[in-house]
């Protein structure tokens, strides 16, 4: 007998344990969800999808003068399409050929990134 009252007295700390740990987990979340909010990091994590950008971070949809250049989704592909296109890539194309020496030690340096 007094085996078994042990055993059912060592069931009810271990439901007791588990409990405890589970409502100090939850209180503990909350608190760390609250100050991650309310201190504004909330804002800086850019992965998140309700994410809003500052007013100079939102971009135009407009094409790019510099080759910035998208088909459109629906429409024709001719040779007009096509050749602007080309035209819009070369530019892309000699913008790359600047580069004196792409893999070399000064491949990150200021001057490169033109700061």
């Amino acid at each position: 007998m007094d085996n078994s009252e042990d055993n059912k007295k060592g069931g009810r700390k271990l439901i007791l344990l588990c409990v405890i740990s589970i409502f100090i987990t939850l209180c503990l979340t909350t608190v760390s969800l609250a100050i991650y909010h309310y201190s504004g990091d909330i804002y800086l994590d850019r992965s998140r999808p309700g994410y809003l950008p500052d007013d100079e971070e939102v971009e135009d949809d407009e094409e790019d003068e510099e080759g910035d250049y998208n088909f459109e989704k629906t429409g024709p592909i001719n040779k007009e399409v096509l050749e602007e296109y080309l035209k819009k890539l070369q530019i892309e194309v000699d913008a790359l050929d600047e580069y004196q020496d792409p893999f070399g030690a000064d491949a990150l340096s200021d001057e490169q990134f033109g700061l």
